[in-house]
């Protein structure tokens, strides 16, 4: 095929949804073999990315815009469903989180940092992003902290 006629991937490690234009998560396939049943990782690259927009139903794409949607993935995950665990290691929920604002501590949260450092910890394969959630965790706790309710 003449080459002209063969889009390129994108070579510089970033990735925009095809659906909703958020900056995607990079993830490896060790990721989308975890997440994605077989079925829905045909045809999927290697390399792909994660859009964390929680409205958008995209959940993997590529560069060459072929792209999975949240509701073929193996389980539901956050933020796609915000009633799905906030981390995928250990179970950690936005309930839990609410918890510590409402008892105006983060013991729960602690909890969990000090967990997510330990080798229970699998997130290249238990987080939908490839990620640890402790900065997800970070940003859901200040966010609503600040509101002033959960």
């Amino acid at each position: 095929m003449n080459k002209a006629f063969v889009k390129e991937a994108d070579d510089t490690g970033t990735g925009h949804c095809p659906r909703c234009g958020s900056l995607g998560t990079p993830v490896g396939a060790e990721t989308l073999a975890a997440q994605l049943t077989p079925d829905a990782r045909q045809g999927l690259a290697d390399a792909a990315f994660f859009c964390p927009f929680a409205r958008c139903p995209v959940a993997y794409f590529d560069s060459f815009e072929r792209a999975v949607e949240a509701d073929r993935l193996a389980v539901a995950v956050y933020p796609k469903d915000p009633q799905a665990p906030i981390c995928g290691c250990f179970g950690f929920t936005v309930e839990e989180i609410e918890q510590d604002i409402r008892d105006g501590g983060v013991e729960r949260v602690k909890g969990l940092l000090a967990r997510s450092k330990g080798r229970e910890a699998d997130c290249t394969r238990r987080s939908p992003s490839g990620q640890c959630c402790i900065a997800e965790v970070q940003r859901y706790y200040m966010k609503h902290k600040e509101r002033g309710s959960t």
